[in-house]
Order: C-alpha cells, then structure tokens, then sequence
C-alpha cells in the first residue's frame, strides 16, 4: 500500500514542479489552497454517504478519491508523506493504550 501512495505523492509533487496541459493535478494547484480544501471536503462527504449506503465498493472508490486529494494538499502545504508516516507509526505504539474518561458526579 505505501509503494502505491508513494508513488502517487510522487506524481502529485512532479504536477506541482512540471506544469502539465490537461491535468486535473495541475489545474487544482493553480486554483489554490482554497480550491483543493474544498475539494477534501466535497469527498470526504461523499465517503460518508457511499459508507452509509453500504455499498463497499462505492465507499472504496471515494476513498481513493479523498485519499488523491489529502495528497494534493500536502504537497500544496509542504508536508510530506514520511512526516505522517512517522506521526502514524507513533501512534501505532500506542495502540492498546486506553484513554480513562472523564467520570462526572451529576448529583452534585
């Protein structure tokens, strides 16, 4: 999976560099930030309705769309794909860890 993002964080950041005619990629970085947020939004809705619709691979399908357009952002914000690597592998030694809740006293 991570060769695939890899990958994929590669061309977005080559669209960024070299200006290509026609490409979505470019056309989102010359729109902006604003524009490219917008569009993290408008996917990560749609997620949610093909996940409430049950339907698995619709709900992949818009993953991979929310998935390509994160990417963009980071490239646009300057962040990269091992700084959320390492950020999720330390999370991940955190697994198991529970969190204790906060218990109110409702009688007083």
């Amino acid at each position: 999976m991570m060769d695939v993002m890899e990958g994929l964080y590669q061309v977005v950041r080559e669209r960024k560099e070299e200006k290509r005619e026609g490409s979505y990629t470019c056309y989102l970085f010359e729109q902006g930030l604003d524009k490219i947020l917008k569009k993290c939004g408008e996917e990560c809705s749609e997620v949610i309705i093909a996940a409430k619709n049950g339907k698995n691979e619709d709900t992949a399908n818009e993953i991979c769309d929310l998935i390509y357009h994160l990417l963009v952002m980071m490239v646009e914000s300057g962040i990269s794909l091992e700084e959320v690597e390492e950020i999720l592998a330390e999370r991940r030694q955190k697994i198991g860890n529970l969190k204790k809740f906060h218990v109110s006293d409702h009688n007083t």
